[in-house]
């Protein structure tokens, strides 16, 4: 029998590295955190995976230069090639290679050249690949520039941070002096600059380092990563306090560019020509962007460090006019900057189990009997008699009115009681059926008064259902977060305090506030900015391991989530236009009206998965499943031959991970399908041979009862251990019958354990296979 993927790395690759000469602990095994799945309206992790990656010794310090995806011996060897090149951009590596044991092919990332097949017996030495390394990365290990490459990590960073700072200090090494990090929400930008800096002023690279961002609680939360790294060597600007015995500041650019009296700005007063030696620009993408070239003319010699989720492009028709000859400073970071060095998405982040699974609930919103997101509503469907001036209340007349209103002019110039009645009908319902009221959620509105009208709505159906059940209503459950409005109440909704469970905001914390425990994502405001949406979107997807938070889900009812597939090219900025998304200036009027029939629908399920380009898909149900069934039956020749991989734990594990290897995840369907009472083995049976998706329950009944023969020829102790292993099948699945505690199970202790098990004269083993083989029986083999 060919050796699956685990017994060719131990049995084969291993001995090889070996035989080349890689000392043992030069080859390290990183694991992600496991991919969140959604199963039964919660989260579960699933399987961390584990890259091989190679490192040497360069000057005392090991660097990683290379990593191995291995495939299973029956597999060609560079069927894991493109698994390792992505794995290799990850781990920031230039050498990537797939091997199923037998043969290797190599690929260097930054040139694109990938060799034939060679043997595993001429598998590299480590001098080889670390020449290999030095060529391709260009960087002289013994030049001072290069000093903060032989420093330690950090503790505690993950993976992809090393690699980031890595590749930072290996740019910075070979003379660049304006770099872009792209990593998304959530996965610690501010940890990965604190560790960069750290490693600069290590190595004495770093005189003084500024941070500027654009916000006061950005300012707060850089701080307290950087007091981390640096203790009292890192402080915030003030305008009392410039902080000038610091080795790094934090401030915002409203501090810096604060004009005194004549004297100039904060800047120029407190902080002279290159005073600074690097620069750390926070969000780079946001509309400060225009106050970067005061910064950077200050300090010209600086290096420049750009952090951002979404970097921003423009589609230029003609040259941009740029700001300040001398930098050129532009709203379009990636011609700025350049590409990001490094990139971690949030869709890899999600596949790695390091971000929250997402969970999208779409719905339409049918005003006037019209799909509105595509048809606003028309001033012909209103009734004059029931439109008045939602200021003063006066009745308006038809000319008063436009001909049609945009739906982003929905809540803004125009007000539908009826709309808001049917959204906080719709959600109200959702919160009570997944769990109860007190879920942290967070309500993006149209404006400020919009936000005010759903905080009412909301907070009456609150009121109402907690005198219905006898319950004490907390102050507030609802709050309006924009600007000053509400922001008192922002620790609360942060923390776990039991009050401010609902956040209505325009886009006040779409970036800078940190939510852990945020469950719920609502866009009830129409969005055209792919940033914003990533950025509101990225609220929800920090991970909170002590409260149980693995997965958040998203109520979208303007259907911003068809932003997910969008990239960050956006047309060219007029002149004088800032880069975000502005919606319309304030009307001089107002409408109300009455009496518009508004209905909500819940679009069919639709799921959301780390696609090949990496990043997010929504996809169908029906794509979906027929996605996952062209690749199942491209791995699979037939149901025979899929249940005996399905029996035997490596060769299951070898599918799924091809599975996988393409973007599919068969729990994602289950859970979406509603099907979680199902084991896998049904759920893949279902979607390629149209085999009956029976419950786990369903297969252990039919075995006691249908199998009645063959558990008597077991004899009478055996046949009652299987009968309940069969029992605990119908519990867990197949993974129940593989757990390393079944025989610990109080039940089948009880009946005698695997002592009694073994008095059949058959190895436990051999009997639980065959019983696995009687389990997962086809529709024809079925019996009643």
């Amino acid at each position: 029998m060919p050796l699956n993927e685990a017994d060719t790395r131990a049995n084969k690759i291993d001995p090889a590295l070996l035989k080349a000469g890689w000392p043992q602990d030069w080859i390290r095994r990183e694991e992600t955190a496991g991919q969140v799945h959604i199963v039964g309206g919660g989260g579960r992790r699933g399987r961390k995976r584990i890259d091989y990656v190679l490192r040497v010794n360069i000057l005392g310090r090991l660097i990683p230069v290379a990593l191995i995806e291995a495939k299973a011996e029956d597999h060609m060897p560079d069927s894991g090639l493109e698994q390792a090149k992505g794995y290799g951009r990850l781990h920031g590596v230039p050498l990537v290679y797939s091997s199923n044991g037998h043969q290797f092919v190599e690929h260097a990332l930054s040139t694109g050249q990938t060799t034939k097949p060679h043997p595993m017996r001429n598998f590299p030495g480590w001098e080889q690949v670390r020449d290999r390394y030095l060529e391709l990365r260009d960087v002289d290990f013994g030049a001072p520039s290069a000093k903060s490459l032989l420093r330690p990590d950090r503790d505690g960073d993950r993976s992809y941070q090393r690699a980031a700072v890595r590749t930072v200090l290996e740019r910075l090494a070979g003379g660049e002096k304006r770099v872009l990090l792209s990593l998304a929400t959530g996965t610690g930008k501010t940890r990965i600059a604190a560790s960069l800096l750290h490693a600069l002023s290590e190595s004495g690279q770093l005189a003084r380092a500024l941070f500027v961002c654009d916000r006061s609680a950005l300012r707060r939360q850089a701080l307290t990563a950087l007091h981390d790294v640096f203790g009292p060597d890192a402080a915030a600007a003030s305008a009392r306090n410039p902080e000038r015995n610091a080795r790094v500041v934090v401030a915002t650019y409203q501090t810096l560019g604060v004009e005194d009296g004549g004297d100039g700005s904060y800047l120029d007063r407190h902080y002279g020509e290159d005073y600074f030696s690097h620069i750390v620009i926070d969000e780079c993408h946001r509309s400060a962007w225009g106050e970067w070239a005061a910064v950077l003319d200050r300090n010209p010699s600086a290096v420049r460090i750009g952090l951002t989720a979404t970097p921003r492009s423009y589609g230029y028709t003609e040259a941009p006019n740029d700001i300040g000859d001398e930098v050129g400073i532009t709203p379009d970071n990636r011609r700025y900057f350049g590409e990001p060095v490094y990139e971690y998405g949030i869709a890899a982040a999600m596949r790695d189990g390091w971000l929250a699974a997402m969970r999208l609930i779409p719905s339409t919103i049918i005003t006037a009997g019209q799909v509105e997101r595509d048809e606003g509503v028309q001033r012909d469907l209103l009734d004059p008699e029931d439109v008045r001036d939602a200021r003063t209340g006066e009745q308006a007349s038809v000319s008063d009115l436009r001909e049609h209103y945009q739906p982003g002019s929905l809540e803004d110039v125009l007000v539908l009681p009826d709309r808001l009645e049917a959204f906080g009908e719709d959600l109200f319902g959702h919160l009570l059926r997944t769990g109860g009221p007190r879920q942290k959620t967070l309500i993006f509105c149209a404006k400020v008064e919009h936000a005010r009208r759903v905080v009412a709505e909301l907070g009456n159906r609150y009121a109402e259902w907690c005198a219905q059940n006898g319950e004490r209503p907390v102050d507030p459950w609802a709050f309006v977060c924009t600007g000053e409005e509400g922001a008192h109440h922002l620790d609360d909704f942060k923390g776990n305090a039991a009050r401010a469970y609902v956040g209505c905001t325009v886009d006040l914390i779409s970036t800078g506030v940190d939510v852990p425990r945020l469950q719920n994502v609502v866009f009830f405001r129409y969005l055209k900015s792919p940033i914003l949406f990533h950025q509101m979107l990225g609220r929800g997807t920090r991970i909170h391991e002590s409260s149980g938070k693995l997965h958040f889900t998203v109520y979208d009812y303007t259907n911003a989530s068809r932003l997910l597939d969008s990239s960050f090219t956006q047309a060219e900025p007029r002149d004088g236009e800032q880069p975000e998304d502005v919606g319309e200036r304030e009307p001089l009027r107002i409408f109300e009206a009455e009496g518009v029939e508004v209905r909500i629908e819940t679009d069919g399920v639709v799921i959301i998965a780390p696609g090949p380009d990496g990043g997010l898909e929504r996809i169908a149900l029906s794509d979906y499943r027929e996605r996952i069934a062209q690749q199942l039956l491209a791995e699979v020749d037939s149901l025979d031959d899929f249940r005996e991989r399905w029996i035997l734990p490596s060769k299951r594990q070898d599918l799924m991970t091809a599975l996988a290897s393409h973007f599919v995840d068969p729990a994602a369907y289950r859970a979406a399908a509603d099907l979680d009472d199902c084991d896998l083995y049904d759920i893949l049976a279902n979607v390629g041979w149209d085999q009956v998706a029976r419950t786990r329950l369903e297969r252990a009944d039919h075995v006691e009862e249908v199998e009645v023969e063959w558990l008597d020829a077991q004899g009478e102790r055996p046949a009652q251990v299987l009968s309940v292993i069969a029992r605990q099948f119908g519990l867990g699945g197949t993974r129940a019958l593989e757990s390393e505690y079944l025989f610990d199970t109080p039940r089948v202790v009880e009946v005698g354990g695997i002592a009694a098990l073994s008095s059949a004269g058959r190895k436990p083993l051999d009997l639980i296979t065959e019983l696995k083989r009687r389990l997962l029986v086809s529709d024809r083999e079925w019996r009643l």
